[in-house]
């Protein structure tokens, strides 16, 4: 009989992450005439005007600006902006490298996208094959295929609802009763201790601690080339919350390359282990 296989999931925030900057700021903020500083004061200055969370706000206001300024705001126009992404260092290569390592150490591996951007947009690029779940804040559309309210909003806090449904194998979000039902860890899908979770910024400290607090693996990257960019991922590692901090380069033989799978081989000897 063959040996089954050990579940581990890698978990990903996106913007930042796997690509650089904001989704939105590459193609969609120029299309309706604003900067990228203008369009995000105006989410700041409304957010404290109406004691709102941002993630709706800045939703609300894509759809309000786009509209004025006659841009399509489609599923398929996303899509489009979602393509031209740029994605960083050995990204597009690091799914079938990492599945290929997984295998070869009897591990099946999955991965799943937990982001505060925009679905649609992540949907578009080159990886998004590679993703068992995206979980995303996203549209609701008409019938004329035209998105017209926030149909899910991912903040800091919520996200943390995402690993957990990766844990008990909850996919579609609107199923609020499986996740709340109690489940032996022993008998979830995939444990904590055989999840990473891979972020760069503030809105991921919620999802770092639950994963490393949880005897799982968190990762903070961080842009190589931008000045000062390692200020923050230190002071996450000073302050416990996660592992272990390298810069945003997923080819063969840098540091995430390497980290992730020490974990994959610890997880694996860890599993080993415990069948004495």
């Amino acid at each position: 009989m063959a040996k089954k296989k050990i579940p581990l999931a890698i978990c990903y925030d996106f913007d930042g992450t796997l690509a650089s900057g904001n989704m939105q700021e590459r193609d969609f903020i120029p299309s309706i005439g604003m900067t990228t500083e203008s369009f995000w004061d105006e989410v700041r200055t409304r957010c404290e005007k109406h004691e709102a969370d941002n993630i709706l706000i800045y939703m609300g206001l894509m759809l309000e600006k786009a509209r004025a300024a006659h841009v399509k705001v489609q599923k398929d126009a996303f899509s489009d902006y979602g393509a031209k992404l740029d994605l960083f260092n050995g990204v597009e290569n690091w799914f079938d490298r990492i599945n290929a390592f997984g295998k070869e150490a009897g591990i099946s591996v999955s991965h799943h996208i937990i982001s505060s951007g925009i679905r649609e947009m992540i949907d578009g690029t080159i990886i998004a094959k590679y993703f068992s779940n995206i979980y995303a804040s996203s549209f609701c559309y008409d019938h004329h295929g035209v998105a017209e309210w926030p149909a899910l909003a991912l903040n800091y806090t919520t996200k943390t609802q995402y690993l957990f449904r990766i844990n008990k194998n909850v996919k579609h979000v609107y199923d609020h009763g499986k996740i709340n039902d109690y489940i032996p860890p022993s008998e979830r899908p995939v444990p904590f201790t055989n999840m990473i979770f891979i972020g760069d910024g503030e809105t991921d400290i919620p999802c770092f601690r639950l994963v490393k607090d949880k005897g799982g693996h968190s990762v903070a990257v961080y842009q190589p080339k931008k000045k000062g960019a390692k200020e923050r991922p230190q002071k996450l590692l000073k302050d416990g919350r996660v592992n272990f901090m390298a810069p945003a380069d997923y080819s063969e033989g840098q540091d995430v390359d390497r980290i992730v799978k020490a974990i994959m081989e610890k997880v694996a000897a860890d599993s080993y282990l415990r069948t004495f």
